[in-house]
């Protein structure tokens, strides 16, 4: 494609199928990484923070996955699960671990004790303080840790088109290698930041909606 004009519109034309497919391969690679990252930070986080002992080896190691060089990681992978959806989530999940169990560490440690107290002479057991009484005060920092690391994953995904995933980052890859215009590169670029913002407003008019409370909250320390 070297020589066509940067603004080839025709191309976008002849091509929004293709541009359609890799914004939903993107969103999908995110929605992924993050939940499962969800499902594995939840479990470690509430042994982290019921045995404060074991949190810092499990920030230790999440941090240290943190810390790793995304295409270090993928070319240590390649050889056991090859270039494959599976090599780009693993990296992904890895990515999130530390975000998520710091906040919902976080927002756990942060429910007052007097509520821990008066749960318990109420007959709360562990389970019931967790999940009647703890989380839900959680919400706020753990939500927020989600819209961190869905964030931090969507400009990640990019990345994985070095493997053949990559869902926009394709899109940008293919225009730096001129299989596709340059003005691929913009659209892969301008498509992961617009992304990247709607995701989060989404999830912050999410973390609005389910936690009234600290809104309420915030609204009395204003007003005083």
């Amino acid at each position: 494609m070297t020589g066509a004009p940067f603004w080839n519109w025709e191309w976008v034309g002849r091509n929004l199928n293709l541009i359609l497919d890799q914004t939903l391969q993107h969103l999908w690679l995110t929605f992924l990484a993050v939940g499962i990252g969800l499902i594995i930070s939840f479990p470690l986080s509430v042994v982290a923070y019921r045995r404060r002992a074991l949190y810092p080896p499990i920030a230790w190691f999440t941090g240290t996955l943190y810390t790793i060089p995304s295409l270090a990681l993928f070319a240590f992978l390649m050889p056991f699960t090859g270039l494959s959806t599976l090599t780009a989530e693993i990296g992904l999940v890895s990515y999130t671990l530390l975000i998520l169990i710091r906040n919902i560490v976080t927002g756990l440690r942060g429910v007052p004790p007097e509520v821990r107290e008066a749960a318990r002479g109420m007959g709360y057991t562990d389970r019931g303080l967790l999940w009647g009484i703890e989380l839900p005060l959680a919400l706020p920092a753990v939500i927020a840790g989600v819209r961190i690391a869905t964030v931090t994953t969507i400009g990640l995904v990019t990345v994985t088109a070095l493997i053949g995933q990559g869902g926009l980052g394709a899109l940008m890859l293919g225009g730096f290698r001129g299989l596709y215009p340059d003005l691929a590169i913009l659209i892969g670029v301008t498509l992961s930041v617009a992304l990247a913002v709607a995701v989060d407003l989404l999830l912050f008019a999410g973390q609005r909606w389910v936690t009234p409370w600290s809104r309420q909250a915030g609204a009395r320390v204003v007003a005083t």
